[in-house]
């Protein structure tokens, strides 16, 4: 597993970094044992540097704060991890029953937490997770967390270009960051590309993480046409969230909302699953080794990122990003128009 080069950073990453939703109590409250055997796990399967992809939103900061106890309780050093910090949400206390800020999310959290994206914002982000994380560890790699999200609260066109403006305004603030040495390399990550496309637009970003976009569900060609303009200006691309929160393996959630077969368009995506399944029984497939697979495929992909609350799962994510996928399974996906015919990046696989 050879680590990859984020270009004009002095950073590599293997094509497979940790997503630590899960130490942040996503959907259940893990065991401390549990989040310790998830990260020991992470730190044996692949080479170092292991890459970390946390973030102020998860758990409301439990997360960070759980990520750095358990690498200093594993006495892992700073050059065996590189952390991603993805910035924009700080942590805030509890003033309700449940945290407000995503109900029915996360289970068992003791605080609250706010979007804050904006120039101050990113260093009040930078200085708290850094506190969370503890001495010992500081971000190489940190971005603009969920800047769709933000923009979604726009009313109307004045607000929204107000908003984008504090957008532009936070990837500033990062670039001081990496202008300081204080971090390698700067990104956006975004469950919207869209919203990914305008910044890019507008600023200049080492990286960049689509999350729910480039899948084996969905993958339309105006993104892999974005996909194929980034990969000629060398930002590096990492895909995230390739089984739509679980969905594509069997899971309840669809893109971290629980879905039922309530209406046409939920339909659709349990006959969809349905079919997935039924082909990858056929070609003796594993789901997620086919989602892992197809994510991998457009230029520019250099790494996935993948989570688990389970520490058995983490060694089988790592063989999801080395294993070989007959081609009767793609054809056949094709063919039962699961992939879009025209897709251009299959013989890749």
């Amino acid at each position: 597993m050879e680590h990859r080069p984020i270009r004009n950073t002095g950073i590599s990453i293997p094509p497979v970094i940790f997503g630590t939703s899960a130490l942040g109590n996503l959907y259940s409250a893990l065991s401390d044992e549990t989040k310790i055997a998830i990260i020991k796990e992470c730190l044996v399967h692949v080479p170092k540097p292991v890459v970390f992809d946390s973030a102020g939103k998860y758990g409301a900061g439990l997360a960070l704060l759980k990520l750095g106890e358990i690498l200093k309780d594993l006495k892992a050093g700073p050059e065996d991890v590189i952390i991603s910090n993805k910035l924009g949400w700080l942590q805030t206390p509890l003033a309700s029953p449940e945290p407000v800020f995503e109900k029915g999310v996360w289970m068992d959290i003791k605080n609250d937490a706010r979007q804050d994206i904006s120039y101050d914002g990113m260093f009040k982000c930078w200085e708290q997770g850094n506190e969370l994380l503890g001495g010992g560890f500081r971000p190489r790699m940190v971005s603009v967390h969920d800047p769709d999200e933000y923009l979604s609260t726009a009313e109307n066109k004045t607000e929204f270009k107000k908003l984008f403006s504090h957008i532009t305004d936070a990837c500033k603030a990062l670039a001081e960051l990496k202008s300081h040495g204080e971090v390698n390399a700067t990104g956006v990550g975004a469950k919207n590309w869209k919203t990914i496309q305008l910044i890019t637009g507008e600023t200049d970003l080492d990286w960049v993480m689509f999350a729910n976009s480039m899948t084996i569900y969905r993958h339309p060609k105006d993104l892999l046409d974005f996909m194929e303009k980034l990969h000629k200006k060398g930002v590096a691309i990492i895909n995230s969230a390739v089984f739509h929160a679980g969905f594509l393996t069997g899971g309840d959630f669809f893109d971290y909302v629980r879905i039922k077969p309530d209406s046409a368009e939920n339909i659709a995506k349990f006959r969809w699953r349905e079919e997935f399944f039924a082909i990858c029984k056929k070609n003796n497939v594993s789901p997620a080794d086919a989602c892992v697979q197809f994510a991998m495929t457009p230029p520019g992909v250099v790494s996935i990122s993948l989570n688990t609350s389970r520490p058995d799962r983490v060694k089988n994510n790592v063989d999801s990003v080395n294993c070989k996928i007959p081609s009767e399974f793609w054809n056949d996906m094709v063919r039962k128009g699961l992939i879009d015919a025209g897709y251009p990046y299959l013989s890749s696989i």
